[in-house]
């Protein structure tokens, strides 16, 4: 025995016509969207920065180097808001953790350690 369900392009332009929920929460959703814009602000200042001004448009850009640069910043960055996690910032970056394991020693990165007094701090606690 089968069904035959007709919908009409009057059901679907209904204004109570709601698409099912999902199951992801909403503040996942918006979590993952301060993320995408904190990068892409992050990369418009960088771009900005690696924009030519009058002053330097006789010089050239050294390719190479404008990258380096770009990389440091977004590693620090991540690092900064995973306060050093290298798993996480990896995932922040989109790239894997072996990867971002020889960028940080090969542009010598090292996000800063806790100062003794946080550590006294936390273990009092």
């Amino acid at each position: 025995m089968s069904a035959v369900i007709t919908v009409s392009s009057q059901d679907l332009s209904r204004s109570d016509f709601t698409p099912a929920p999902h199951d992801v929460p909403l503040n996942a959703h918006l979590e993952n969207l301060r993320e995408i814009v904190f990068t892409m602000m992050t990369e418009l200042e960088c771009l900005g920065r690696l924009a030519p001004t009058e002053s330097t448009e006789s010089t050239p850009v050294d390719l190479k180097d404008a990258v380096q640069r770009f990389e440091i910043e977004l590693i620090s960055a991540a690092l900064e808001k995973t306060r050093g996690n290298q798993s996480k910032a990896a995932r922040l970056l989109g790239v894997k953790h072996t990867t971002l394991n020889a960028k940080l020693k090969r542009y010598q990165i090292r996000y800063p350690q806790p100062s003794s007094e946080t550590t006294f701090r936390r273990a009092a606690a």
